[in-house]
């Protein structure tokens, strides 16, 4: 995890990755948000560089938003302008739920499906997921660009512009995902997502144009009733992952979220 330091007194940005993920996600945003204001990038639990998943009954989200909070504290942050990506956009709603968020912006979160053969189908594409981790040793592969794209086509619709670096990257926090089994096994009774009739601050559900990941009429407008109070926005021309086909874009969607909110 990392903290840039603020130039000014605004609330922090607490920015949370996505199931297989890492804080690295992040690291493109972090020159132009650390401008004014603090950042926070931390791990969730079970992923590389983050703590063990903690074990005990509980499901798979409410460990890892428990996990957070903790990170949280020991962060010193009471709230934050949390910004979560995928299943970080749900922990990012459940922060708010708990009442640690000032401000909730939510990128292409998972959480809510459409339909059983939907769930089905995600759940198929995490364990087609966990079998990219193998390819971490596969640089002749990533030095392809036509591949690249092809590998991170659920991801990006750019995936062709990441360098096989940070590919290689990708796939070694997908290999070192220790909670992926357990996001798998318990999805079907960890979601969907709880109705949020009230989520005590402002929400924004923004959603990728070219999220094939999770497309948005499958799990997008699912969400959007589950959050009813929630603003909704379309980011253009970008993936399930924003950050890799546009982090200036999401940067600024970010700060003038952040701006609006106070």
């Amino acid at each position: 995890m990392t903290t840039s330091a603020p130039k000014s007194a605004s609330a922090p940005i607490v920015l949370i990755h996505g199931a297989t993920s890492s804080a690295r996600a992040w690291d493109p945003l972090l020159p132009k948000l650390s401008q004014t204001h603090a950042v926070f990038t931390p791990n969730l639990a079970g992923h590389r560089g983050g703590p063990p998943l903690p074990a005990g009954a509980a499901g798979i989200v409410d460990k890892l938003v428990d996990n957070m909070c903790r990170q949280l504290d020991d962060a010193a942050i009471d709230t934050a302008h949390m910004v979560g990506n995928s299943l970080g956009g749900w922990v990012a709603l459940e922060l708010g739920r708990r009442g640690r968020a000032q401000s909730v912006l939510a990128l292409s979160p998972a959480g809510a499906w459409r339909s059983a053969r939907d769930l089905r189908r995600l759940l198929t594409l995490f364990r087609a997921g966990a079998l990219m981790g193998r390819l971490n040793n596969a640089s002749g592969l990533m030095a392809h660009r036509h591949v690249r794209r092809l590998l991170l086509l659920l991801m990006a619709e750019h995936g062709d512009r990441v360098p096989p670096t940070e590919l290689a990257a990708a796939f070694e926090d997908i290999a070192a995902c220790t909670a992926l089994p357990e996001i798998v096994t318990g999805a079907r009774t960890n979601g969907p997502i709880k109705p949020m009739a009230d989520v005590g601050c402002r929400v924004c559900i923004a959603w990728g144009m070219k999220d094939r990941m999770l497309p948005f009429m499958r799990y997008g407008a699912p969400m959007l009733l589950a959050v009813p109070a929630a603003e909704f926005k379309i980011l253009p021309s970008v993936g399930h992952v924003p950050m890799v086909d546009d982090p200036d874009l999401v940067a600024q969607t970010i700060l003038d979220f952040v701006a609006i909110t106070g």
